[in-house]
């Protein structure tokens, strides 16, 4: 599949938006938008189940504000890996999915408009955690702070987190911290389940990193940006992927014996587990393969997700 096909299949359905919005919009890589709401989503489910109540204006605006921060990070991450000349490098990405949105290299959007947009989206979700600080209190602003710090650490120097290969365990906290702060908005606890519904988060978000840094090898390791999958190479990455995985399914068989769910609750953790299998030699076989295994993954985390909220409710 040509990249122009490409672009076209993954953002076909936003063509009747104008210009400018739809440029913006596009920026924002919103087919990774599950990664931002599956945390929200399975953090207030087993927050409702502790509370038995629903808080249904701290779930709308906890949602947007995650939306406008992952986006942001997105939109930055773009900044920082022209920066770094990661995107200048990568002559063969997988578009949609790796080599960012390109929107900088294709002249679609200058360097400091990208700085802005990246800004003004972090500024958004500070925004919306800022009302929501008005009814929850002062710990949604330190929830806020990390997430946003994280946000900027990861791409952007002096830090450079992704360069570093501490960028993997960054998303891992940034996407997992959200499903506990949550859980704090809906129950005002944070217990050991929603400790572990972060870890699992966590880790399938760091995998969905890894698998999508695999095709981004060549160009990372050019431009100086030693994440865990250009330290690790190309035959060390499925292995780090694979157990990044065998983590969070082991967590999940936890979190059910914890909880007591039924006997039948073993399958999600499982069925995710043999996904991954398949999905790891994928990684080594080529475009196409890589293309599977990136879908593989980002099924992982969106069904997984989808059953770990509903495990909330069968304890």
């Amino acid at each position: 599949m040509t990249r122009v096909n490409a672009e076209r299949d993954g953002q076909g359905q936003f063509e009747a938006m104008p210009g400018l919005p739809r440029t913006l919009f596009l920026a924002t890589r919103p087919m990774f938008l599950p990664a931002a709401l599956v945390p929200v989503l399975v953090g207030t489910c087993w927050g409702v189940h502790r509370a038995q109540a629903l808080d249904p204006v701290a779930l709308g605006l906890a949602a947007a504000a995650m939306a406008c921060l992952h986006a942001g990070a997105n939109v930055l991450n773009d900044v920082g890996d022209e920066l770094n000349g990661a995107d200048r490098l990568n002559h063969a990405p997988i578009a949609p999915f790796t080599g960012g949105s390109r929107f900088i290299q294709d002249g679609r959007l200058g360097l400091k408009a990208m700085a802005a947009w990246g800004v003004a989206l972090l500024l958004a979700a500070m925004a919306l955690g800022g009302i929501l600080s008005l009814s929850k209190g002062e710990w949604v602003l330190v929830f806020g702070l990390v997430g946003g710090g994280l946000a900027v650490a990861y791409s952007l120097p002096p830090l450079s987190l992704a360069s570093r290969g501490l960028g993997e365990a960054a998303v891992a906290v940034a996407f997992g911290l959200p499903v506990a702060a949550c859980f704090w908005l809906q129950s005002g606890t944070v217990g050991l389940e929603a400790m572990l519904c972060s870890a699992i988060v966590g880790a399938w978000t760091a995998a969905i990193l890894i698998v999508n840094e695999v095709p981004d090898l060549a160009a990372d390791e050019q431009a100086g940006k030693r994440t865990l999958v250009v330290r690790l190479g190309a035959k060390g990455a499925p292995s780090l992927y694979l157990s990044v995985q065998a983590v969070a399914s082991a967590l999940m068989l936890a979190l059910g014996w914890l909880s007591h769910l039924p006997p039948w609750a073993v399958a999600p953790p499982l069925l995710a587990m043999l996904a991954a299998l398949a999905a790891t030699p994928l990684m080594a076989g080529g475009r196409s393969g890589q293309l599977a295994a990136i879908r593989i993954t980002l099924g992982i985390h969106l069904l997984g997700g989808l059953s770990l909220a509903g495990a909330a409710f069968l304890g």
